[in-house]
């Protein structure tokens, strides 16, 4: 078993559902990849205001960087973000496919690289968001072995996206926004 990593999916609400997921992290949090639905001009400037809110360094992802614990990778607007193993290492990778689900970055492509490069080393976190981005992917990484928590529709401004993923049998665990990071940090410890 190697190092645990976090993926993230999220669209219409899951600015605020991610700040309030990563101010409850530790500086010491394994990384963390987040794919949310948001346009080109917006994401730079999303990731430096999280940076400076929780203890985590949060960044709008590069091409091809080692993955580190304590770090966060936005996916850029317009961009897909995947992670990669590549010589027993992990590292971000981005492209210019075309849109998965209407979507560039795209849950499903995040979710789907996690199932193919992290299997059991990934967990997965699906927030508020409208459509079914993701879920099918959740699938296939709970069936690599990951272990999948979806925010609870009390707490979500659209439950779609969780709604698909919980349907489709993909999540271990419904929970509300406000609890997330505290039960990702029980399951991470359970190893």
């Amino acid at each position: 078993m190697g190092e645990k990593i976090i993926v993230v999916g999220s669209s219409t609400g899951g600015t605020e559902a991610l700040k309030v997921f990563l101010s409850g992290m530790p500086q010491h949090a394994p990384a963390i990849l987040i794919a949310q639905h948001m346009p080109e001009l917006f994401t730079k400037s999303f990731a430096e205001r999280l940076d400076h809110l929780c203890a985590l360094h949060v960044s709008e992802a590069i091409n091809h960087e080692s993955i580190e614990a304590g770090h966060v990778y936005l996916a850029p607007g317009n961009s897909h973000l995947e992670v990669e193993r590549i010589a027993g290492k992990y590292r971000t990778a981005l492209s210019q496919q075309p849109p998965v689900n209407r979507h560039r970055p795209s849950v499903e492509v995040l979710f789907k690289s996690a199932a193919k490069a992290l299997g059991a080393d990934a967990i997965g976190v699906m927030f508020t968001g409208m459509g079914k981005d993701g879920a099918l992917a959740m699938l296939e990484m709970k069936q690599a072995g990951a272990y999948n928590f979806a925010q609870d529709e009390a707490s979500c401004i659209v439950f779609g996206m969780p709604r698909a993923a919980i349907e489709m049998g993909a999540v271990d665990e419904v929970v509300s926004l406000s609890k997330m990071a505290e039960r990702v940090l029980v399951q991470l410890a359970r190893g």
